[in-house]
């Protein structure tokens, strides 16, 4: 196929490199096109007399601001709120990120990864990354159960197939047997593609120090095998760790320098951890050890034009509203004492489930982290019973399909939860 040669230019430079074999059919003709933001990008760093590139308006070297919305987001200058960011994010924002990554991640090679990509929302980052690596054709393994919207994503706007794997068996972690063997049975085939969210979610798990041993040897062992291994690590959850045996790091970590035919991707933000849901802010990162400074700044144009052919760029205001979160003295504090409080609601959960007989219909899954937790109904339906739990007694929660019944600890009070549980378990028993 005869791509643009803007395309092949990126193409040339990823080929040979796990990240070039993974490339998708829609990845090999992305470009970040040299038109009007590539050359207003120039204007702003050479235009010294005047630059007329970029479609705003501006008034002694400030954008144009109605005082309304100047008055609603005070601590904000005219340009941290109306204007354009660049397509890969606001370059002090993207700095900014990957150093909270290594506050978070001390064994990060920091020097051996991207630059995070900005995006609009982890949600866009996981569609982002599925468009590049993931053709019609290919399979992705997910967890059983797993968050709804993967196989909205991967299934319906990507035509590739979602595997899903139960990461969960009898035992009271993750079945590696069953991930091993789901990962290997892709690798016959050269390539294996897999999406690791932890905390997971809709159970409300994270592995131990043990599992992601296991996972990462996992891994290894393939790559050594002669298959090219993509590993997708949703850390929407992450940092909201509430057991001692639960690893503190992300996979990304370990697997970002593991193998030259390991390809490990990042996508996180500060959504759940920094309580700011609606920002719509998350961040792509990307990282190999076969990959250099020049393979990355092929991929970041590879994004930056799948964002460009989409939303254009993030939203401008929530990147430096992020920043001034990131510097405020009062936010380690206070997002301390949250995880203190969305932590009281996880043992108020957990200590209900551990001290009351068992409810023969609701069998919990492992949990340990996260917003969530989850019943595996037997001999019941999921939805039949979040009907009831919903129409007769005022109690929301989420069916994953007639399997799971999810229930988000972390939105109840920890002083309800005992009662709300009290009544899941009733309800269940009634049907």
């Amino acid at each position: 196929m005869n791509y643009r040669a803007e395309a092949e230019e990126l193409n040339t430079l990823l080929d040979g490199t796990v990240a070039g074999r993974f490339l998708s059919s829609l990845g090999r003709r992305l470009y970040f096109p040299k038109g009007i933001i590539a050359q207003s990008a120039e204007a702003k760093k050479s235009a010294y007399l005047a630059n007329a590139s970029i479609g705003m308006a501006y008034r002694n070297g400030s954008p144009l601001i109605l005082s309304a919305m100047a008055d609603s987001i005070p601590t904000l200058s005219p340009g941290e709120i109306v204007a354009y960011a660049p397509t890969a994010g606001v370059e002090e924002t993207r700095h900014s990120w990957k150093q909270r990554m290594l506050a978070k991640n001390p064994t990060l090679d920091v020097d051996q990864i991207s630059l995070p990509v900005v995006v609009p929302g982890l949600t866009a980052g996981i569609s982002y990354t599925a468009d590049l690596f993931l053709d019609e054709g290919n399979t992705i393994i997910t967890s059983y159960p797993c968050w709804d919207n993967y196989e909205f994503i991967f299934q319906e706007r990507r035509g590739a197939t979602t595997k899903a794997i139960p990461f969960f068996g009898a035992g009271l972690g993750l079945d590696i047997n069953a991930i091993a063997k789901a990962l290997k049975e892709e690798a016959q085939g050269g390539s294996a593609r897999i999406i690791l969210n932890f905390p997971n979610n809709p159970s409300g798990y994270a592995p131990t120090h043990g599992e992601v041993d296991a996972l990462v040897t996992l891994v290894a062992e393939i790559a050594d095998g002669g298959a090219d291994v993509l590993v997708l690590c949703d850390d929407a959850y992450f940092g909201l760790f509430y057991e001692d045996s639960v690893s503190r790091e992300s996979l990304f970590a370990r697997l970002s320098t593991l193998h030259e035919r390991v390809l490990a991707i990042k996508i996180d933000g500060p959504t759940k951890e920094d309580y700011v849901w609606g920002l719509r802010i998350g961040f792509v990162t990307l990282g190999s050890r076969g990959l250099g400074a020049r393979h990355y700044g092929a991929l970041e144009k590879k994004y930056m034009g799948v964002i460009r052919s989409s939303v254009s760029c993030a939203n401008t205001p929530a990147q430096y509203l992020m920043m001034k979160m990131i510097k405020d003295v009062r936010t380690i504090d206070e997002r301390q004492q949250y995880y203190v409080l969305l932590k009281s609601r996880y043992e108020a959960a957990k200590r209900f489930i551990n001290e009351t007989p068992p409810n023969p219909r609701l069998q919990p899954l492992p949990f340990n982290s996260g917003y969530f937790m989850s019943f595996r109904c037997v001999g019941i339906s999921a939805s039949a019973l979040r009907r009831e739990l919903l129409d007769k007694h005022g109690i929301g929660a989420i069916a994953f399909g007639d399997e799971f019944l999810r229930i988000a600890f972390a939105s109840l009070e920890a002083e309800v939860i005992p009662a709300v549980y009290q009544t899941i378990y009733q309800v269940a028993s009634g049907l």
